[in-house]
This record gives structure tokens, C-alpha cells and sequence, in this order.
């Protein structure tokens, strides 16, 4: 009890000082980050990069903007690649150890992204604490630290390349987590690191089944998995009959609207929420308050941040602003640059403003996933918002689901089309479509003038899927667990045509 009591001491007095620092930077962004951007370059005028493109007589924002390209991974793939075979101070000072296997989709090339002692330390192991601090400094009541926090991460295993290591972000997190962290979470290191999925779900049932468990952490599809089985396994009605303490869950990379309803059923009780924006290239957000979907932009994580306007990201030379110039309500795309080496890169994520004093945000999708087949502009964020509306009024719920053009032939019309796993299918599927369908027309005037008398876009196209589909799916292609999913939207058919294969068989 003396020690846990001490420990409590201990993590109440860092919270305290945390606290005060991040409101240092919601009173003072644009110095922050301007800040960030000139140690950054100091830190690499003399690397490869830095002598390439001239970092050591960058003055200003400006300067940096016209001497620096935007990047995407495949541009500045060979630097990376020469650092993943050892050489230093290629993008970043001195030797990169680990590299974050990251295939971003379920088909796509693997990247290797850079991960720094610096970006380790400052920017992914701060925003966990980060994360913990701002949850209990909102919830003073909390027993966080009374008890186990949960975590769930993909394969873990980590893999010797050259002179380097690299596999999912979460094995190195792990593997490179203080002693004080393993103490309060589960499962073990052992069983985090297992590679194989559905062994390793066995093993952290085995374990955590026996927990006292007071958070969890981890992406709400795989999360919601593991917790169903766990049910079954312990032969109980909701997960709160295992654990009374469960207080909060901690999710991000997906869109956790979809999920909702089904975390309140199979919780058993109402717990906290809260949202973060993680990814291999850094941590961007957390959210900092109770019942909100928005998410605090975390600006003193090593990570200086730049947007391309939406209806200007196509063009050859868009216009692009950093947190100056942002408006509310604008889709932007983001580009960062890191102290993991990754210098005004296109990661590929659209967020949206929400506030700007201070700066929070909302993820609105990827600049490649979503459908712009006949001038529609659909994003996820239109169509979450119109699935909510139909499965309110029909009674239905959601695990996954994926969408894709169908496109014009001859004097036909094209249209979209849709696989739906149900968990709890619709009263009425063609009530559902109309819902949706109405919902997205008053929602996206651009969706809205498409589908006008059925000239250009026609009714929406809805399969139900199989149970299991999008699981048994993503195992064929060995991508159980972490963050792999199907994307939601495709302006292609390359995710929906073999899903509907596999539907049919």
C-alpha cells in the first residue's frame, strides 16, 4: 500500500507540471511551433538533407517554405533506405535505430518510417503520459493507477535489418517502454510481443481474464474482438461483470463513431471516451476534454505542422499554411515535419479545424480514401454521419463497412456501392438506404446534384455481409490485429470487388 500510495504521489505531481506546460502552449501556439520549426533545423543543417536543401540559411517561415519540397514516402523513400542500412545522418543526426513498418493499407508497398531516439522519446513515449495526464486531470475522482491499463497492439514481433530493427510501432513502444509501465499493464511484454494474432488473443485472454483492469488501449474494431471473446471465455454478460473498475478507453485509429452503441452494450455500463490521433510518423492529438470528438493538437512534440486546403491539394502548386493562417471548418490535408527526420511530408491524413484558440481538431479522412468518381467529393465524415442517421431509425448497428464506385456504362448511370456488416440487422434495409441515401443529399450538395433525377449517380448499391466477412478477409491477407482495415472509401474498386467475392462464395 506504501508503494502504491507513492507511486500515486509521484504520478499526481508530474500530471501538475504536464499540465502546466501544455497550457503554456495553448497560450502560446504560433511561438511554439515556431520554435520547434528552428530546432528542427538546427538540429539537421548537417545531414545529407540539411546540406541539400540548404538548412543552415533558412531565416523563415517563408524561406523554409521555398527551399523545401513537400514530399510524399516514395520521394523520400532513398533517403530513408539509406538509413535503414546504416549510414547516419542521412535526414536526421546520427544513427537511426528503429523503423516503423507501416503499409498504411491493406495492399500497399510497406514504408519504413524513421523513428529517432529524439521522436521515441519526446514525441510518441510524451504523449502517452500526455494522454494519462489529461484524463486525470479532467476525472480528479480517477482510480487510474489503481489498477491495469489494458493494452492491445498489432504483430509484434520486431525483425534485425542491416544494422536496424524494425516492425510495428507498438513493438518498439514495448520494447523500449521504463520498468514503472510494465508494473501497471497487461498483458505482459511477452505476450505483447507475440506475432501470430489469433495465438497471441489466446494468450491475452489466458491473462488478462485474471486482471483487475481499469483502462484500455487500443483500436476499437480489434479491441472490440478481443473483448467479445473475452465474454465468452469468462462466460459472463458484459465486460464490466469482469472488470467493476473499467473506467475509460483510449482509442484511435479509426473512427470510433461506428463502434459507439456497440461499446455501450458490451461494457455493460457508461465509461469515458477519449480520442487520439497516433500514427507511425508521430503523435498529433489527444483529446482534452469529456464528450467531445475533438482532439487538442499537441504542439511540442518535436512536430511541425503545415496544411494544403482541400479544394487546392490537386493543383501543382497549392497553397499551403501553417497554424497562422488555418480557418475553422476548412478540410485540409496535413504535412509534418518530424524529429524522427521526416521533413515536410505528406502523411496523408484530412483534418478539419474545430477551434482555433486553442487549436483542436477532427480527422475527416485520407486524402486518398474517398470517392470522387463523378464530382460528388464524399468523405468519411459524410458518410459516418449518414450511417448513424439510418441505424438510429431502423434500429441497426455496424461493425465495418466499405464502399466504391460503380462506374457509367453506355446510357447507364454509375452509383456507389456498399458492403455493410451488420451486428443487428436494419428493421427495414430499404428504409436503411433511403435514410442514408436523403441523409447524405442534405448533408454533401455535391452528392446531392449527382444523384438529381438519377442522371449521374443512381441509388446506392447495398450488400449485407456475411458475419466475419472483413475479418476473414484481412486474415487471408495476413493483416489481423494493429491498425490493419479495409479502408471505408475507395475511388476504386480494388477492396470492394474481392470482398463481394468473397461475400458470394
Amino acid at each position: 500500500m506504501a508503494t502504491k500510495a507513492l507511486f500515486n504521489t509521484v504520478v499526481n505531481w508530474f500530471i501538475r507540471q504536464r499540465i502546466d506546460q501544455i497550457q503554456n502552449f495553448i497560450d502560446h501556439p504560433i511561438e511554439t511551433q515556431k520554435g520547434v520549426l528552428f530546432s528542427q533545423l538546427f538540429h539537421a543543417e548537417d545531414t545529407e538533407y540539411g546540406k541539400k536543401y540548404g538548412f543552415n540559411s533558412v531565416s523563415s517561415y517563408q524561406d523554409f517554405k521555398n527551399k523545401v519540397p513537400i514530399v510524399t514516402y516514395e520521394e523520400i523513400e532513398p533517403y530513408i533506405e539509406k538509413a535503414r542500412q546504416g549510414q547516419k545522418d542521412i535526414t536526421w543526426p546520427g544513427y537511426i535505430k528503429h523503423f516503423a513498418k507501416s503499409s498504411g493499407t491493406t495492399n500497399a508497398k510497406s514504408k519504413f518510417i524513421p523513428i529517432s531516439a529524439e521522436s521515441l522519446e519526446y514525441c510518441h513515449m510524451k504523449a502517452g503520459k500526455d494522454m494519462v495526464s489529461i484524463y486525470a486531470n479532467n476525472h480528479p475522482e480517477n482510480q487510474l493507477f489503481n489498477y491495469k491499463n489494458l493494452r492491445l497492439g498489432g504483430s509484434s514481433e520486431l525483425y534485425a535489418d542491416f544494422n536496424t530493427k524494425f516492425g510495428d510501432l507498438s513493438a518498439i513502444l514495448i520494447d523500449n517502454l521504463p520498468f514503472w509501465v510494465e508494473i501497471t499493464t497487461t498483458p505482459s511484454k511477452k505476450v505483447s510481443l507475440m506475432g501470430e494474432w489469433e495465438s497471441k488473443l489466446k494468450a491475452i485472454i489466458s491473462e488478462v481474464k485474471n486482471e483487475d483492469v481499469g483502462s484500455i488501449l487500443g483500436v476499437p474494431s480489434w479491441m472490440m474482438v478481443l473483448l467479445q471473446r473475452v465474454i465468452i471465455e469468462a462466460g459472463i454478460n458484459n465486460i464490466s461483470e469482469l472488470w467493476p473498475n473499467l473506467e475509460v478507453f483510449f482509442h484511435g485509429g479509426i473512427s470510433f463513431k461506428p463502434y459507439r452503441e456497440q461499446y455501450r452494450q458490451i461494457i455493460g455500463k457508461n465509461i469515458n471516451y477519449y480520442e487520439i490521433y497516433n500514427a507511425s510518423e508521430g503523435f498529433f492529438g489527444i483529446q482534452d476534454r469529456s464528450n467531445s470528438d475533438e482532439m487538442l493538437l499537441m504542439l511540442d512534440y518535436g512536430i511541425f505542422y503545415e496544411f494544403i486546403p482541400m479544394d487546392q491539394f490537386h493543383l501543382s502548386s497549392p497553397k499551403v499554411v501553417n497554424l497562422e493562417d488555418v480557418e475553422i471548418g476548412k478540410n485540409y490535408a496535413m504535412v509534418i515535419t518530424t524529429n524522427g527526420g521526416l521533413w515536410r511530408y505528406l502523411i496523408g491524413d484530412t483534418v478539419v479545424f474545430t477551434s482555433i484558440s486553442p487549436f483542436r481538431i477532427k480527422i475527416t479522412g485520407r486524402t486518398k480514401h474517398y470517392i470522387n468518381a463523378f464530382g460528388e467529393e464524399l468523405m468519411i465524415t459524410n458518410v459516418e454521419s449518414a450511417l448513424t442517421k439510418a441505424c438510429e431509425e431502423t434500429n441497426a448497428s455496424i461493425s465495418d463497412f466499405t464502399g466504391a464506385p460503380v462506374f457509367m456504362k453506355e446510357n447507364e448511370g454509375g452509383a456507389h456501392e456498399w458492403i455493410f456488416e451488420f451486428c443487428r440487422v436494419p428493421d427495414d434495409l430499404e428504409r436503411f438506404i433511403d435514410i442514408f441515401d436523403n441523409h447524405l443529399k442534405a448533408i454533401n450538395s455535391d452528392y446531392e446534384a449527382k444523384r438529381y433525377n438519377n442522371m449521374t449517380l443512381k441509388r446506392p448499391i447495398v450488400h449485407i455481409a456475411k458475419p466475419n466477412l472483413f475479418y476473414c478477409w484481412l486474415e487471408s491477407k495476413g493483416k489481423l490485429g494493429g491498425q490493419n482495415k479495409v479502408p471505408r472509401l475507395s475511388n476504386d474498386r480494388e477492396y470492394i470487388d474481392p470482398l463481394l467475392e468473397l461475400n458470394n462464395k
